[in-house]
């Protein structure tokens, strides 16, 4: 006589396609024993359930606890754009308001070294230095801001000294009427500026530079 013997996924379809077993077999529910998950000891199913319960609660606070940190860093940077915006609509000159940036950027950023090139006026200010064709095609091809842990050889000399320290990087393009550049902004810190990371932000400080500019080159 030949037994047939019930897999595990049998008999879980089988409680799923009748969830009232347990109803009509109350008993079994103190009388059947499971492993605890992070012990050796056996519980009932009762128990198990509330150990379940308890790791899907903490798993939902901490997904909340995220949810709450990622607001509050987005309030905190939407703050320092803010007042960036503000700095730079205040400023009446070019110099006032490439101190403005710089200022903003340092101090209520964070961000310890930035290099901006602006090639579409003439101006006696480093900032508006010649930069080769090469940088300019590559500002051009930037659809966003481009992130990550390299630099092309003639920015890093942006940066003088410094540049052999740099780690990460970030290359916003400036792109507005009568404004053509590129803002760059390093940190020794390889985990500042890497690949994946969103440049939301990004994007509006490159516009924001970008407008502010366009009103004196």
């Amino acid at each position: 006589m030949t037994i047939d013997i019930l897999t595990h996924d049998q008999v879980a379809q089988f409680l799923k396609d009748n969830p009232e077993f347990f109803s009509h077999h109350a008993e079994l529910l103190s009388q059947l024993n499971v492993p605890h998950p992070y012990g050796g000891q056996a519980i009932s199913i009762g128990e198990r359930q509330v150990v379940l319960l308890r790791d899907r609660a903490r798993n939902l606070e901490n997904k909340l606890k995220e949810f709450i940190q990622f607001a509050e860093e987005n309030d905190s940077i939407g703050d320092k754009m803010h007042h960036l915006s503000l700095a730079l609509m205040r400023a009446r000159t070019l110099p006032a308001a490439l101190e403005s940036l710089y200022l903003s950027l340092t101090e209520r950023f964070a961000i310890p070294h930035i290099a901006l090139r602006v090639w579409s006026s003439h101006q006696v200010l480093p900032e508006f230095a010649p930069v080769s064709e090469d940088i300019r095609i590559l500002s051009t091809g930037l659809a966003q801001p481009q992130c990550g842990h390299e630099a092309p050889r003639e920015i890093l000399t942006w940066f003088g000294e410094a540049s052999g320290r740099l780690s990460s990087f970030a290359l916003t393009p400036l792109k507005d009427e009568g404004v053509e550049g590129l803002l760059v902004m390093a940190s020794e810190d390889a985990k500042r500026f890497y690949p994946e990371m969103g440049t939301l932000y990004l994007n509006w400080l490159g516009e924001l530079t970008s407008a502010a500019l366009s009103r004196f080159v």
